[in-house]
């Protein structure tokens, strides 16, 4: 067992609540600090680059393995504290290991404990406000309070109203138009209404969209009973839906299969302002890809679904970003929960270059072309 090995097992056996890794021996690394931090659930790893944060979520009885396989790939430095004791791990440029530990008054404020972490956490959606939808849901009590085995639900939740308020908060709207396609049993398009209309005081007007006639029936019925005069729900299909008003945001929520690239056509020749859309079930491009170059991508069944989504949303977001978005896909819902865990959020921008549109293009052609595959939303804006 190595020096290393022997004493992150030490650290956390002692109950840590955080840990911090850093001074990369190698000044190109990816990452140059790397947070742990103890969660309900499991640790979570925040590993972080000049611009981005990547989490990953280790179990309790790996954690000890994770830190030591990253302290190894070349990192010199670990901290980490419990209660009442401080840990440091430093490693030499060649090699030698030396370890300290202390005993302090307390762990530094950063350092919280799991439970203080989710009190201290501000949501969108107050935990305390009686919030109908989250009632009916059953992630409210009638109170206004988080029933304890949905918490991981009203999170998610939250998750989604965070990403839409990012790009919210940058314009100040006083009226936004919102088609919600396949909107289902509509409980988060009632959420999305009730933040812009009750805590940001737009004037929101949102129309869902699904195939299921009892569905909608129920929809507006719950409108009706929450009083919000501006949600309507209509049955109708996405591809070809005529829209009643200039759209400004296009939601799409696990729409299945190709039915997110009639969404995503539908919001572009709209030009719509904002598009969020959870795409679903990408099985087109799994049925059509085929490569010789890159065939370890192909061999395995596994593989090649996992590769064919992640390759029908890149495009997807490329063609969005051809034409005139600023694209990001994001990290929606927890990994451990759902491995459909990617939203996609496009906003159109005031100006886009030639240059950069064509860049887009031909990074999606080379796709193709390398994989042998025709996504719809291409053919729907190329016919």
């Amino acid at each position: 067992m190595s020096e290393i090995k022997t004493f992150t097992e030490k650290v956390f056996n002692s109950k840590i609540k955080k840990a911090v890794i850093s001074k990369p021996a190698d000044k190109q690394a990816q990452y140059k600090k790397i947070t742990v931090e103890l969660l309900p659930k499991y640790y979570q790893i925040a590993k972080y680059t000049e611009k981005q944060v990547f989490h990953e979520n280790i179990s309790f009885d790996k954690i000890c393995d994770r830190c030591t396989e990253i302290m190894e790939s070349g990192y010199l430095q670990l901290n980490a504290w419990a209660d009442d004791r401080e840990f440091q791990l430093m490693v030499s440029k060649k090699g030698k290991v030396s370890c300290k530990e202390k005993r302090t008054a307390a762990t530094p404020a950063s350092c919280r404990s799991a439970s203080a972490h989710n009190r201290q956490k501000q949501y969108i959606l107050p935990e305390g406000k009686v919030i109908e939808p989250l009632v009916d849901m059953g992630i409210f009590t009638k109170e206004g309070k988080v029933v304890q085995a949905m918490y991981d639900k009203y999170k998610q939740i939250n998750r989604l109203i965070e990403i839409i308020d990012d790009s919210v908060k940058q314009h100040d709207y006083k009226k936004l138009n919102i088609i919600d396609f396949g909107c289902g049993k509509s409980y988060l398009t009632f959420i999305v209404y009730y933040y812009l209309t009750e805590i940001k005081g737009i004037e929101a007007h949102i129309i869902g969209l699904d195939l299921k006639k009892d569905v909608i029936e129920k929809c507006n019925k719950a409108a009706e009973k929450y009083r919000y005069k501006n949600l309507h729900f209509e049955l109708g299909d996405i591809n070809g839906y005529k829209c009643p008003f200039d759209v400004d945001m296009v939601i799409t929520l696990h729409a299945c299969d190709t039915a997110t690239d009639y969404a995503l056509y539908n919001a572009i020749n709209w030009g719509a302002k904002m598009i969020f859309s959870v795409p679903c079930c990408q099985h087109e491009l799994n049925s059509q890809i085929k490569t010789d170059n890159l065939a370890v991508l192909t061999r395995y069944g596994i593989i090649q679904e996992r590769f064919s989504a992640l390759l029908t949303d890149s495009i997807r977001g490329n063609l969005l970003e051809y034409c005139g978005y600023k694209t990001q896909l994001l990290e929606f819902i927890d990994f451990a929960h759902t491995p459909k865990n990617i939203l996609i959020r496009a906003t159109l921008k005031p100006v886009c270059s030639k240059a950069s549109k064509e860049k887009a293009m031909a990074e999606v052609k080379a796709a193709m072309a390398e994989f042998n595959v025709t996504p719809t939303l291409y053919t729907l804006l190329t016919k």
